[in-house]
């Protein structure tokens, strides 16, 4: 049996801000639900962490972690959940903080994350097989391990895998803190450089024996100029170990039988019970209570590189000349939250811009949708548009990264539905704009939608395929 641990900044349901918490939160259980492999997370104890799950950890050890000049404090405790053994790095000066990320120490707070994980694996005489690194904060260990411990005794077997969530977020550092924050020397100098500065993403990607992304479109894609945010001349001359795999999302968690967040739950077989949802979230919302109206929804961070800037061009007219209702849920730049809260005071019975972020409320607005926006300009994987679909909104998505390998266009032939949504491949409001109302078109003609909604809800966004894609990958190590 492998014995594989991953390496994290967050994980649901402890703490997490957004997809690579979904990820570490769901996929180590999918693998362990295998029967084979022994799988481990690591990850920081923050203040997020509840004080309900402290209780149940086991502090496993207490040891001092030295990183350049410093030697910090360092607990480790574990917690069993879904099969999976969860370790909780403490350190409060580093992370009882009111935010996961956004300090300005952020660098040092993950060198001492990555070097506590080298550490542990000493202090509980556990070495794993494959060491699997996710995203820039935990790019370090993998590094660390190759440069620092490959050496010692236990280290010397270990395989590494690293893989990219958002390749926009690499750890760019200036080189002046090589040695003091990162404990590394000018032996290392080469390798932590790109673009005349420390890029941790990079160093990882070149030191680990595999590097994998969250979709396979996406693996493509971030050998390219236009998606690599600089790093394509680094992806192309690795590109003989990398690999993209499709993300899953958590079906006990989003399940529209059995979710006690949503106000009539349903399934495949009684989507009639699905309208309930809307008339419960209109009623919520202070919308006209109507079921024969199109629900459209944004369930989004409001930013350019979701698409936002395609909405803005279109949105006023399909809502202006259509018979709709859309509602917007969501944060990010200040001028997208105002424009939808324009468009809400323009249209009072149309639409609804709730400008926040709940995670109940978004489920609440996912089971009440009817079709789902999503135009990204770049998506690695996308978890919105499988959630979506899991709670039989129609996806309305363009054609990119993980969207593209998970939501493939309607068409009809012979009698027969092809297709799990509606899709558009140039980065264009008219081509959002055409899709949105053929969508409306087909939701508004009964037999059909019924159709489409019941293959879209079929549907498989489990994570059972990408596990068995996951094991096949470490067995190739």
């Amino acid at each position: 049996m492998k014995k594989i641990l991953f390496a994290g900044a967050e994980a649901m349901p402890f703490a997490a801000t957004g997809g690579l918490g979904d990820v570490l939160g769901s996929l180590p259980a999918a693998l362990a639900a295998t029967g084979d492999a022994d799988v481990r997370v690591v990850l920081p104890l923050y203040e997020a962490v509840s004080g309900e799950w402290r209780k149940k950890m086991k502090e496993e050890a207490v040891f001092f972690v030295k990183l350049a000049w410093r030697e910090q404090y360092c607990g480790v405790y574990s917690l069993a959940y879904n099969g999976v053994t969860y370790y909780f790095i403490d350190n409060e000066y580093y992370f009882k903080r009111p935010s996961l990320y956004g300090h300005f120490d952020d660098g040092e707070r993950y060198a001492f994350f990555s070097m506590a994980v080298m550490e542990m694996m000493t202090r509980l005489d556990y070495f794993p097989d494959v060491l699997h690194a996710h995203d820039w904060q935990a790019a370090l260990t993998v590094v660390y391990l190759n440069c620092l411990y490959r050496h010692r005794r236990g280290y010397g077997d270990i395989r590494t895998v690293f893989t990219i969530h958002n390749i926009e977020y690499q750890g760019k550092y200036d080189f002046s803190i090589l040695g003091d924050v990162f404990a590394l020397g000018e032996n290392e100098h080469s390798l932590m450089e790109y673009g005349g500065c420390i890029n941790l993403m990079k160093a990882a990607v070149e030191c680990a024996d595999r590097v994998s992304t969250v979709s396979p479109r996406y693996a493509e894609e971030i050998r390219t100029a236009e998606y690599a945010h600089g790093l394509e001349s680094c992806l192309c001359r690795n590109a003989h170990k990398l690999s993209g795999i499709l993300n899953g999302i958590d079906y006990e968690y989003y399940n529209a039988k059995t979710d006690r967040a949503i106000a009539s739950r349903f399934t495949v077989r009684s989507l009639g019970s699905k309208v309930g949802n809307k008339l419960a979230l209109q009623r919520e919302t202070g919308l006209p209570e109507r079921e024969d109206v199109p629900m459209l929804s944004v369930i989004s961070r409001l930013a350019s590189h979701k698409g936002l800037d395609l909405i803005r061009e279109c949105i006023y007219d399909i809502v202006a000349r259509n018979d709709v209702q859309l509602v917007i849920l969501g944060k990010g730049e200040a001028h997208y939250e105002q424009f939808f809260l324009d468009l809400q005071a323009a249209f009072p019975d149309k639409v609804r811009a709730l400008i926040t972020y709940d995670r109940d409320l978004s489920k609440r607005i996912y089971a009440a949708t009817d079709i789902f926006l999503m135009p990204s300009r770049s998506e690695p994987c996308g978890l919105s548009q499988m959630i979506a679909s899991r709670y039989g909104a129609i996806p309305v998505v363009r054609e990119t990264g993980g969207l593209f390998d998970s939501i493939k266009p309607y068409y009809e032939e012979k009698n027969k539905i092809y297709g799990n949504g509606f899709t558009f491949s140039g980065y264009t409001a008219d081509e959002l704009c055409e899709r949105t109302l053929a969508a409306i078109d087909l939701w508004n003609q009964p037999e059909k939608r019924k159709a489409l909604v019941t293959k879209i809800m079929k549907t498989d966004f489990s994570w059972n395929n990408s596990a068995l894609s996951y094991l096949s990958l470490y067995e190739g190590l």
